[in-house]
């Protein structure tokens, strides 16, 4: 009996083996790199990816899927939550940065991606397979109605391009919404501000409601906005920074 998808765990497998195709050619693995896939599922992208990189790790928290996964050769399965893993020890195991991959269930994708964020140091890139909808919001640009908060996070710490579009039947089953392949790629020097108030920096700044959303932000604002962090308390509606 084939494995049955769990709704409590977001799953929907990827099928068509042209899309596979096409995303595999996107991450172009190599013999010797440091790949990690989150959520492998059925294997779809696992096997063909395995054909080109001979050895591989694996997060997956399904045990029966584990379990399954752990059958393959050449792949070494973390059976844990993805929000729980320590890439830092992956990649010091590993000896390189981390190329990391997977099709990332819709409805935990948005914590995934911030959970990466203190380990965008030690990772090569990212290719997700997302709803096309928060890929949208994560290239967006200012002054557009899908730039906020998770643009603003997300283009701080990496380059973020959308690659490859697919619809909904390329899934089993398929999903409700259209989705997107991002490519993200860790900038080699960031904007220097504490990752914990620039997250407070940014709450604060697409607060909904307030008028400091008003007005464009962009990356060469933050260190200036960091440092009047302090001057904004939590329910102010008004930031300090807002005509930067």
């Amino acid at each position: 009996m084939g494995h049955v998808a769990r709704k409590r765990f977001g799953q929907h497998f990827l099928t068509d083996q042209g899309v596979i195709g096409d995303i595999v050619d996107a991450i172009d693995p190599r013999p010797g790199q440091a790949l990690v896939e989150i959520g492998p599922g059925l294997g779809a992208l696992t096997a063909p990816v395995l054909q080109r990189c001979p050895s591989m790790t694996v997060v997956e928290l399904d045990r029966d899927l584990a379990a399954r996964l752990r059958r393959q050769p050449g792949l070494s399965v973390v059976e844990a939550d993805v929000l729980t893993v320590d890439f830092g020890a992956l990649a010091d195991a590993a000896g390189q940065p981390l190329r990391v991959i997977g099709n990332l269930p819709y409805n935990i994708s948005t914590p995934i991606l911030f959970s990466l964020l203190p380990w965008a140091h030690r990772i090569a890139d990212q290719h997700f397979m997302l709803q096309k909808e928060v890929v949208d919001r994560m290239a967006a640009t200012p002054q557009t109605g899908d730039y906020g908060r998770l643009s603003v996070m997300l283009q701080w710490r990496y380059q973020v391009q959308a690659l490859l579009d697919v619809p909904p039947q390329a899934f089993d089953p398929p999903p409700r919404v259209d989705s997107t392949v991002v490519q993200m790629v860790p900038r080699p020097a960031p904007a220097p501000v504490d990752p914990g108030l620039f997250q407070e920096l940014v709450r604060c700044r697409f607060r909904s409601g307030e008028s400091c959303c008003a007005t464009p932000w962009d990356a060469g604002s933050i260190s200036r906005a960091a440092r009047h962090l302090s001057t904004c308390s939590a329910g102010r509606k008004k930031c300090p920074w807002r005509n930067m």
